[in-house]
């Protein structure tokens, strides 16, 4: 059975296509979420997939129902260009989200409407939709710092819409790393409170919970929008990982966070694999982003409040 997808707002933003985790090597990523993550790599997986008018290779990797694609942009890298312009500025770091939205064009041209920048594929401003406009991306500046990709399409193949996806998923459940599904992607920012009330005014995002988390040292809010969880977090103390990166990059995207079935048994493969990890309290666990590529994961065995895609 393929996976069930659940909309948000009035365009019907759905499934998480992925999530984009920018590197310099996109074969030694990938073979890193394959063996450490056991990702299966279903685009690029015989030939690495290049896109011309990006100026960039990726491949696109499932791990549970969470896709991550990694991407490079082309050597020498382009400054000019969008995906060679975050290289230059960030280097190795988790990038963006995507989303499949069923009335592409209705929500860009409410988007513009709201006075936010819609950016084309490759560089450029959209002034008014076009119905032939597969993908855009709505500036950070007017997200609450979130790249976010608004995409008219699924990705080609992807397994959470095979009809044998029920049987896979199952696999990562029954692996070391005991994935059962995305918890949430992390945001860090500067004003919870303003970035809260973008994502609902201008993405219709639904409040889902809120609370302080005292081991990441933040105050949260955790909002529905499409078929996940998006977990924006305003830090308390500068001098923590989630403070010292706001303050150096502002407003985005932080890290993603994985609900597992065994915390112990996922540590323990994680050790094994060479990633070091940290038990910040009895159901949530760090890994090391200095060994997970600049991009910080957790694990978690913990529920959130009113979570809608809680079984």
């Amino acid at each position: 059975m393929q996976k069930t997808v659940t909309t948000t707002g009035d365009h019907g933003i759905g499934i998480m296509i992925h999530v984009v985790h920018m590197t310099d090597d996109v074969a030694k990523l990938t073979k890193f979420y394959e063996e450490v993550f056991l990702g299966y790599t279903y685009l690029g997986q015989d030939e690495i997939n290049f896109l011309p008018n990006e100026d960039r290779w990726a491949t696109l990797i499932m791990i549970g129902d969470y896709c991550v694609e990694a991407m490079a942009p082309n050597q020498p890298v382009n400054p000019q260009l969008p995906v060679g312009k975050f290289y230059t500025k960030f280097g190795q770091h988790l990038h963006s989200v995507g989303y499949k939205v069923d009335d592409l064009e209705g929500l860009g041209d409410r988007l513009i409407d709201q006075g936010v920048y819609i950016g084309k594929p490759g560089g450029g401003k959209i002034e008014k939709m076009d119905p032939a406009t597969v993908y855009f991306y709505p500036s950070p500046r007017d997200t609450a710092g979130l790249m976010v990709e608004m995409c008219r399409t699924d990705m080609p193949d992807d397994p959470r819409l095979s009809p044998y996806w029920t049987s896979m998923a199952s696999m990562w459940r029954n692996s070391p790393l005991t994935i059962d599904r995305l918890a949430y992607v992390t945001l860090g920012v500067k004003d919870l409170e303003q970035g809260v009330r973008t994502y609902v005014d201008t993405m219709q995002a639904i409040p889902v919970s809120e609370g302080i988390d005292d081991e990441i040292q933040a105050k949260y809010q955790i909002l529905h929008l499409g078929d996940c969880l998006l977990r924006l977090v305003e830090p308390l103390d500068k001098t923590s990982d989630l403070g010292k990166h706001v303050e150096q990059w502002g407003n985005m995207i932080y890290s993603v966070t994985f609900k597992v079935v065994d915390l112990d048994s996922a540590e323990e493969w994680l050790n094994r694999k060479g990633v070091k990890t940290s038990r910040l309290r009895p159901g949530l666990l760090a890994a090391d982003p200095a060994d997970t590529f600049g991009a910080p994961h957790f694990f978690t065995t913990e529920t959130v409040p009113n979570d809608p895609f809680e079984s």
